[in-house]
């Protein structure tokens, strides 16, 4: 268990943090069965989570923790009321979520990207591994449409990740064996087997769990391809990249 008072004040900020987006997931699942003072309420919290992980982010802790607070007090409100079922997790134990490794191109962000790495927040501290230009171009046959350091601005900024980097050009387990993660979440469609992965793993020293998500089929353009085809042929009729 850790030593929360050797913990760095802003390592405890974030642990709240992560409790009370924690608990507005399980809201989030709820939030049907809410009436709309609950549901204000719960706006509120996320307003507060907003503000505490901004402050956070620019070295603010004490307006953080003031914010993660006041988050804190207006969710657990709506359990001791009946309106919401959630635990409060220990700190020790947020302290000490598993490093999970997610990897992928992340060309166009879309939906299905957004749902991949919730899936990973859920199980721990998220680390991402962006790919390199020239590994797209080996593996896909195409040039990425966005480069490299764009697409790693963009993962880096979602709220989900704890810290995205780029791939190696020349080692696909490079990373792995910087970050060292504890679990390996992979896509449904990533090519990589569990099997394959896992020897890798094992020749290096590494053992993470590895998991993959199953599919889901209701979202109409979680993927690249379709939203860049969808966008050539809007382009095509309007004329809007002519000039």
């Amino acid at each position: 268990m850790a030593d929360l008072s050797a913990v760095p004040p802003e390592k405890r900020v974030e642990a709240y943090i992560a409790n009370v987006e924690l608990a507005l997931e399980k809201l989030e699942a709820a939030k049907a069965s809410l009436d709309s003072r609950a549901l204000k309420l719960v706006e509120l919290a996320r307003l507060y989570v907003s503000d505490a992980r901004y402050y956070l982010e620019r070295g603010d802790v004490f307006t953080a923790l003031a914010d993660i607070a006041y988050a804190e007090g207006l969710v657990d409100a709506l359990r001791w009321l009946g309106l919401a079922r959630f635990e409060w997790r220990p700190t020790s134990r947020l302290l000490e979520r598993p490093k999970v490794l997610v990897a992928g191109t992340f060309d166009i962000i879309h939906p299905g990207h957004i749902e991949f790495l919730r899936q990973a927040w859920l199980r721990g501290r998220v680390y991402v591994v962006v790919a390199r230009d020239s590994s797209v171009r080996r593996f896909k046959n195409r040039d990425p449409i966005v480069p490299e350091e764009q697409r790693l601005a963009v993962v880096s900024a979602i709220r989900y990740v704890d810290k995205a980097v780029l791939g190696s050009e020349k080692d696909v387990l490079e990373p792995i064996r910087a970050i060292r993660p504890d679990i390996i979440l992979l896509g449904p469609d990533q090519w990589a087997s569990e099997e394959w992965l896992s020897k890798r793993l094992e020749m290096e020293g590494l053992s993470p769990r590895i998991e993959r998500l199953e599919e889901k089929k209701n979202c109409s353009l979680c993927s690249t391809t379709k939203i860049a085809c969808r966008a050539a042929r809007i382009a095509e009729t309007s004329n809007m990249c002519n000039g």
